[in-house]
């Protein structure tokens, strides 16, 4: 089965799911229950106790809540597909309306092709028979890319190609590409001829040794069939670009940034072998590229893109049963060859049409490619995947952590375009009252609330780390109260120290002395409220999915406003990959 009819299965056809107006009902709606719950998402569980957290919760809710199994509160509280629900206790009205309405106001998360996992599974059905290898990609890509990616540009991949099938358009243009992992399978496994780009030149050279990799092969997997076919032309190879897409940049900039940057190497890479000894020395000659902040080149978990390399009916992911009964080895070898691209098509006036996608672009990244989206008259269409929502810029908010600078100042020619912000991005949901999102709830809409579920129904040791943190909270305060919310960062295998040993740790992380005294029953009745903990940090975590509905969905409200459909697709198996919503739009034929 080639790929191209595989597309049709994995997602539907790309009509609006919601009507404008009922778009904008359900931001009304959105805005007024965040903006009434706003004491939750906006509230730092490490303040549980400095802040008396718990105490904040109407007084009806308390009693039922804290005696909560940890199971129970997956059941009844996160899962929203849950049916027998079996309450301990009489519930509140208002606690039950609080559950249902964040359930029933959040998008589904739930990939419909993946409804029929197997129960108690983790992993997508492709990852059962090898845990870190997906049947359905061909093994060359796999080479470098961690089970979770391998999923995400598969199905992000053909989704991609089924797009460009629709516009009529074999060009796209992959922003924050990383190691190029997506590239290289959209060019080799699917024909299409990309050009990616990416912040950190060191990633782009990485991306084009690993397209040596995959070309070195092909070449050794041709001699061992003794088959003959060609290669991909230089023509045809991926093209990575070293480039920071600045959001304040026009349209017209962004095009000539993709035409005129400077490329990670002279020339496309050879079909050399992958010696360790050999990239090493290559490395050497080149020199190490200086190090740039990266923009939008790696998702929430920090994993980077990546790909592999064999013969066709790998290339297009067939399986190993359709592999043997295809009896052709030769046949199956050719790799797809993308159009060539030819230079005089690199000038503005001329430039080619194209299909934009970025895979977890971050923060504002995301908000500047739908607005190139709608402005350049070059891109037929988009695939969004967005990621790190508290790093979008917002009129409060206007440069949140982790904010990503230009790593040089503009060049002449990249005219500044009125500042505009990630979110909101529509003039309908500015408009609403209560629509601002603190840092704190959009950072919490990046959580993963199916793994949070998976932990409680587990009883993990891990859930025990937010009540240590809460705790040491206490005494740093204590020591110095200019000192709120420090950050510790992440102490390795904190849920399996007692607590002397991992305050030990924290509080040298914060420049206090480690042998700080500690009151042993003070910190005993602190440990003791572990559950308090957890219910408090799952009813803000029940608000995540709705606060970054409302983010995607003024997304679409922006590109409604100004004239184009489009349609919210939960691609991805979110026990696998948090961050699995794809907005998908293409613009109407003229």
């Amino acid at each position: 089965m080639s790929v191209e009819l595989t597309a049709a299965q994995d997602v539907e056809m790309f009509t609006p799911s919601l009507s404008s107006q009922q778009q904008r009902e359900l931001a009304e709606r959105l805005t007024t229950f965040l903006s009434q719950f706003s004491h939750l998402s906006d509230s730092f569980i490490i303040e549980f106790f400095t802040e008396d957290l718990w105490h904040t919760l109407p007084s009806s809710w308390q009693p039922v809540l804290q005696d909560l199994s940890y199971p129970q509160i997956a059941d009844l509280l996160l899962d929203a597909t849950h049916g027998d629900r079996r309450y301990p206790s009489v519930w509140p009205l208002s606690l039950l309306a609080f559950r249902a309405t964040a359930h029933a106001l959040a998008f589904p998360r739930d990939c419909r092709r993946e409804r029929g996992r197997t129960p108690g599974s983790v992993k997508p059905e492709e990852f059962q028979e090898n845990q870190s290898q997906s049947s359905l990609l061909g093994h060359i890509f796999r080479k470098h890319v961690k089970p979770k990616k391998q999923h995400e540009i598969r199905k992000l991949g053909t989704l991609v190609k089924q797009l460009c099938d629709q516009t009529d358009c074999s060009r796209v243009v992959d922003v924050g590409s990383g190691q190029g992992h997506l590239t290289r399978f959209l060019s080799f496994g699917l024909g299409l001829t990309v050009t990616a780009i990416e912040a950190d030149h060191t990633l782009v050279a990485v991306a084009s040794r690993f397209d040596g990799q995959l070309l070195w092969a092909l070449e050794k997997e041709k001699q061992k069939k003794n088959c003959s076919f060609q290669l991909p032309t230089s023509q045809s190879f991926p093209r990575h670009v070293a480039g920071w897409v600045n959001p304040k940049a026009s349209w017209e900039a962004f095009i000539k940034q993709l035409s005129t940057a400077d490329s990670s190497s002279e020339a496309p890479p050879t079909p050399s072998g992958p010696s360790k000894k050999r990239l090493r020395s290559s490395e050497h000659r080149r020199g190490r590229p200086r190090e740039v902040q990266t923009h939008g080149s790696t998702d929430s978990d920090g994993q980077s893109r990546d790909s592999e390399s064999s013969s066709q009916h790998q290339l297009s992911g067939r399986t190993s049963e359709e592999q043997t009964s295809s009896g052709d080895c030769c046949s199956c070898l050719q790799p797809v060859c993308p159009e060539p691209v030819h230079p005089e098509e690199n000038s503005l006036p001329g430039y080619p049409d194209f299909v934009l996608t970025g895979l977890h672009a971050c923060g504002d990244l995301s908000a500047t490619l739908l607005r190139h989206f709608v402005s350049c008259p070059h891109v037929r269409g988009i695939t969004s995947v967005a990621c790190c929502y508290m790093k979008i810029t917002t009129k409060e908010n206007p440069a949140p952590p982790g904010l990503v600078e230009p790593p040089a100042p503009l060049t002449p020619g990249q005219e500044p375009v009125p500042s505009e912000f990630g979110y909101p991005m529509s003039s309908w949901v500015r408009g609403l009252s209560g629509h601002q999102l603190s840092y704190k709830a959009r950072e919490g809409a990046c959580h993963a609330v199916e793994d949070y579920v998976r932990r409680l129904r587990e009883e993990s040791e891990l859930l025990r780390t937010h009540c240590y943190r809460a705790t040491l909270e206490t005494f740093i305060r204590d020591t110095r109260p200019d000192l709120r919310r420090a950050g510790i960062q992440t102490i390795k295998k904190a849920h399996l120290l007692p607590f002397t040993e991992y305050a030990r740790l924290g509080l040298a992380r914060v420049g206090l002395p480690p042998e700080l005294p500690l009151d042993p029953e003070r910190v005993e009745t602190m440990l003791r409220q572990q559950g308090r903990v957890v219910v408090y940090f799952s009813l803000a975590l029940l608000l995540a999915p709705v606060v970054e509905t409302l983010v995607l969905l003024d997304r679409m409200i922006y590109l409604q406003e100004n004239g184009v459909d489009s349609q919210l697709v939960a691609l991805f198996d979110p026990n696998f990959s948090p961050r699995n919503f794809v907005l998908v739009a293409l613009k109407p034929r003229e």
